[in-house]
């Protein structure tokens, strides 16, 4: 059955990350990192930063929410049981850091099928509550068996 390609462009409703001081520092810890920006707030503030930095990967914890909802749309047609990871893709540019409000908007940004696979290519983007653009991601999904 081939992929269903007419929600490509499809935008979704944006959801909005308040970004605490403990989860930057649960989630530093969690995956090893040790910058004292991450974990020491006066460290951060010494560097020019109000609070503590997110590490770069943060990204996925505030934007995930936002990219959730495409895998279950039904007009997509992505058969989750058949899916896989394909690959992840970020460009950061303002640092987020505690007390931010992260704005993430997702979209549908290409559906294609090659070799009997689908490829479902999603991109997140995510502002802060000073409409500052911190992080543009890409996420593809692969469904094997189309």
């Amino acid at each position: 059955m081939p992929v269903n390609t007419k929600a490509i462009g499809k935008s979704y409703d944006p959801v909005v990350y308040a970004v605490g001081r403990e989860k930057i520092r649960e989630y530093a810890r969690a995956v090893g990192e040790t910058s004292p920006l991450c974990l020491d707030v006066e460290a951060a503030r010494a560097a020019g930063y109000a609070d503590v930095v997110a590490p770069p990967m943060f990204a996925v914890v505030y934007s995930a929410p936002a990219v959730g909802p495409l895998i279950f749309d039904p007009e997509i047609e992505l058969n989750f049981a058949m899916m896989v990871h394909g690959g992840q893709e970020f460009v950061w540019e303002t640092p987020v850091v505690a007390g931010d409000e992260i704005t993430t908007t997702a979209s549908v940004k290409d559906i294609s099928e090659r070799d009997g696979r689908g490829f479902y290519v999603f991109e997140s983007v995510s502002d802060n509550q000073r409409g500052e653009r911190v992080c543009t991601a890409t996420w593809t999904n692969i469904v094997r068996g189309v």
